[in-house]
Order: C-alpha cells, then sequence, then structure tokens
C-alpha cells in the first residue's frame, strides 16, 4: 500500500509539473514547452518536468559508450530550447520510470521524434521489459532502415549491438583503429583507414572507437586539431 501511495504522489507530482509548462491538456495528450535537452532521449520542459523519450534509447553522456555525445546534439537540433511539442502517452506502457520522467512520445510540428531519431540512426530501439507500444512495428522498421543505409550511430560505431530488448550498446568510444571494411557503406574519404561517416551528425572524438588514424583534408569533423595529419590522438 505505502508503494501504491509513492508511485501515485509521483505521477500527480510530475503530472502537475507538466502541465504548469504546457498551454494545454487533452485525454492522453498535452501540449508543452521545452526548456531544454538533457541527452538524447530526456527533455526538460518549462514548469521542470523531465520527460523520457518512450521505446528508444541513446547512450549514456558521461560514459565511454560510442555515440554517447552525438545523440544529445542531434535531438538539440531537433527540440531547440522553446520549442512547442506535443507529448503523447501510451496506456500500455509505464506513465512514469522510478526517476519520476514522464515517459511518452514527443512529436512536434506533426512529427513523432521517437520515430525521427530512431530513423535518423540518433536513437535505437528499446523495448523495456520486453513490452510493446503502439508504435512498436514503425519503431522497428525505421531501426532496420538505419542500420542497413550505416546512418548516425550505425555508421559511426562499428560495434554498436542491436537488441530491442535491452539498453543502447554502442562499444567504447575510443580504442585502435579498425580496417574501413569493418562497417563498410559510408565512409568519409578524409579518414583513410578508418570508417567514419561524413557530416551530418558533426563528430567529436568521444563518438567514435577510433584513436590515432590518419587525417587528411578536409577534415569535417575536425578531428585533427593540432593539424599534424593524426586525428584523435588523445584519450
Amino acid at each position: 500500500m505505502v508503494a501504491r501511495v509513492g508511485l501515485a504522489l509521483v505521477l500527480a507530482l510530475a503530472l502537475g509539473a507538466a502541465s504548469s509548462g504546457g498551454a494545454a491538456t487533452t485525454g492522453s495528450s498535452s501540449t508543452v514547452r521545452v526548456e531544454r535537452v538533457v541527452d538524447g532521449d530526456t527533455i526538460v520542459l518549462a514548469g521542470g518536468a523531465r520527460v523520457r523519450f518512450l521505446q528508444i534509447d541513446t547512450p549514456e553522456p558521461g560514459t565511454a559508450e560510442c555515440y554517447s555525445r552525438a545523440a544529445g546534439r542531434d535531438l538539440r537540433r531537433m527540440l531547440p530550447a522553446g520549442s512547442v511539442v506535443t507529448l503523447e502517452t501510451d496506456p500500455t506502457l509505464d506513465q512514469v520510470d522510478r526517476y519520476g520522467r514522464l515517459l511518452r512520445y514527443v512529436h512536434r510540428a506533426g512529427r513523432n521524434l521517437n520515430l525521427a531519431l530512431v530513423r535518423d540512426g540518433s536513437a535505437t530501439v528499446w523495448f523495456y521489459d520486453g513490452e510493446r507500444g503502439r508504435y512498436a512495428a514503425a519503431l522497428l522498421a525505421a531501426a532496420r532502415s538505419a542500420r542497413s543505409a550505416h546512418r548516425g550511430l550505425w555508421g559511426a560505431c562499428p560495434h554498436a549491438v542491436w537488441d530491442p530488448y535491452r539498453a543502447a550498446t554502442t562499444g567504447p568510444g575510443s580504442g585502435t583503429a579498425t580496417p574501413r571494411a569493418a562497417v563498410g557503406g559510408r565512409c568519409d574519404p578524409s579518414y583513410p583507414t578508418v570508417c567514419i561517416p561524413s557530416p551530418p551528425p558533426d563528430l567529436d572524438c568521444a563518438d567514435i572507437p577510433y584513436r590515432r588514424f590518419r587525417v587528411r583534408p578536409p577534415d569535417p569533423h575536425h578531428f585533427d586539431g593540432g593539424g599534424d595529419g593524426i586525428g584523435c590522438e588523445r584519450g
């Protein structure tokens, strides 16, 4: 009984915070304003409520996982501060996670951003506890498309794991260079000994698993900060 009361209190507080930052609430959706992006799958609303994107996952910032910084940058491009979005609930899934974050599909200008992030390769699919929501089939199709085209993390992280029933696993963000053939597909000619896709997105050394590799002009990701023809020498 105590646990249920506690969960109900968290839900009530979170929903109240979300309503205070939005223009309208109707049934299973609400219109709100974005204050800032936390990382590749979490945002803060005006009023302070946090929203975790449903059924997707991105590498956590501050870890050694490949693409951890790039995922946040991708979402910031989609959702600049002040953006107005519509939050959609899924009655078949949890409404709030154990951290008090609202679990939602996020729409902007009629576009489902959960799907868009997966389609762009900025996020993977994650059916937490094996539960599939209303967009499960579309998310799986979007992920397969991104993987086959080596978009986003699927091109930048050769050790990324495809498993929709576990959190995003993209492999180490540092290490020795591997042959270009290890990834295949879109390899930028500025990096002849490794396979790194051309922008977008713009990648940092922390987003890729390579260190001390050859760089030729124009170096669109600016990996060769020292101008000596070697990329990502530190870390």
